[in-house]
Order: structure tokens, then C-alpha cells, then sequence
């Protein structure tokens, strides 16, 4: 929050930083009088000033506490999921919010080394879960889990979604919502919502007959996401996986 209120303290009583989750985006927008608005846009996944500080324990690249938490006053942290989870859901993580084909593998080294106190604990059992031959060449071999874990701790794809919602119920007619996801799981969420919303009729394919009522509510502005230009992953290499997508609010 401070450090948004300093790079934000230019534009003076034209800004109002307001510390909430995606979830909360309608009652702080209406409580602030921003509803009904023209533009929102969600800069989904992590802030390089996060990554960067070992002591919030989101990357394997520096030993720190396994906590996780982009809400450091909420309660729950990734130490608490390796080390208290059965070893079934330690997987369910793994595999559906890490996309770790080796989920069962490194799960099962997990629960045979806990406790897990660091990062360095955890990228440890990683890297002993999965033979060397099999390591990504293009990312780091932690790298799913402890995306998984962050989603996780996190609820983002929960908060993601809710939010979607919110801002779709805030925006005016006319007004746009904008997205930049930095992961598939992310990405996939948004094709779909805006998808869904942007059809009269929902029901399944083969039936003759609407019975759902559905009536679209957005038109998709971006058909295929927008990606980063060779110049801007050059001035920040994090950019890379960012993809923007944007709809119109009928």
C-alpha cells in the first residue's frame, strides 16, 4: 500500500488506494463512488517487489520462510499445506493448480522429509522427486509447485473469478474490463468468463431448444490475447508471459 500510494502521490485527490482482494472490488468500488465505472482493469499474479523479498517466500532462487501470503495478514501459508496436508491433496495442488505432471512423485517426497521450514526445503524435495533427465530445460524444476502452492495459499483462481464477476456488475455500459494473466490457469479463466458472457445462449450443443435465458452481458474486444513486444521483454524479461485480454460491457 505505501508504495502505491508514493509512485500514485502525482496524481494527488485523483487517486484513492484502497487495500483489498479481487473479491472485494464491488463494495470498495461502491464505497468509494466508483460505480458505475468506466474502465477496470486486474493486473493478476505477483509483483516483482514480492518476488524479490525472500522473507515472503514465493521463490527458490533466495532461502526464506515457506509462507506465500500476497496478504501477509492472512493466515494460512504454503509451510501449512506441505507440512500438515495428506499427501492426496499435497497432489490435487500440485497437479491442478501447478500443472505438475510429477504431482504424485514430489508430493510423496514431501510428506517423507517434513518438516519443510524454507523454500530451500521444498525446492530440495523437488529436485530429489524428479529424475534429472526429466528437469524442464526452459524453467526451473521448482517452478509448478511452487506456483501451485502460491495459487493456493492464495485462492486466486477463487478471488480471479469473483472478481471477474464484480467488475462485470460495477462496470457502466460502454465501460471495459481489462486483464493481464502471466499463467495458463490464469489466461484460461478469463477466455472462458468473458466466453460465456459474451453469448445470448449457453446451453449445450445439442439441444434444439434455448431453456437457459442467458443473455450476453459483454463483447469481446480482444479475439487472441495481446502479448508483450520484443521491446518490452527486453525492458523487463518478467513481461514475457503477461497476456492482456479486454471486453466491452453492453
Amino acid at each position: 500500500m505505501r508504495a502505491a500510494r508514493d509512485s500514485l502521490a502525482p496524481f494527488g485527490p485523483s487517486v484513492t488506494a484502497v487495500h483489498a482482494k479481487f473479491s472485494e472490488l464491488g463494495e470498495t468500488a461502491s464505497s468509494n463512488g466508483f460505480v458505475p465505472a468506466d474502465v477496470i482493469l486486474f493486473d493478476f499474479g505477483l509483483s516483482s517487489t514480492q518476488i524479490d523479498d525472500p522473507a515472503r517466500g514465493f521463490s527458490f532462487r533466495a532461502d526464506g520462510p515457506l509462507d506465500m501470503r500476497m496478504d501477509p495478514s492472512s493466515t494460512l501459508t504454503a509451510a501449512t499445506i506441505v507440512n500438515d496436508r495428506d499427501e492426496a491433496e499435497i497432489e490435487r495442488i500440485l497437479r491442478e493448480l501447478g500443472e505438475e505432471r510429477w504431482a504424485r512423485r514430489i508430493a510423496q517426497f514431501i510428506v517423507a522429509r517434513r518438516p519443510l521450514r524454507t523454500t530451500r526445503d521444498l525446492a530440495s524435495a523437488v529436485e530429489a522427486a524428479i529424475p534429472r533427465r526429466a528437469w524442464p530445460r526452459d524453467i526451473h524444476v521448482a517452478t509448478r509447485t511452487f506456483q501451485g502452492l502460491r495459487i493456493a495459499v492464495n485462492d486466486e483462481l477463487g478471488e480471479i473469478e469473483t472478481g471477474l464477476r464484480a467488475a462485470l456488475s460495477t462496470l457502466k455500459p460502454g465501460g471495459r474490463m481489462a486483464t493481464i494473466s502471466f499463467h495458463s490457469l490464469e489466461d484460461r479463466l478469463v477466455k472462458s468468463f468473458f466466453n460465456v458472457e459474451s453469448k445470448d445462449c449457453i446451453c449445450p450443443p445439442q439441444q434444439p431448444v434455448c431453456t437457459c435465458g442467458h443473455r450476453a452481458t459483454l463483447r469481446i474486444v480482444t479475439r487472441h490475447p495481446v502479448r508483450p513486444s520484443d521491446g518490452e521483454v527486453a525492458a523487463n524479461a518478467r513481461a514475457r508471459s503477461a497476456r492482456l485480454r479486454v471486453a466491452e460491457k453492453l
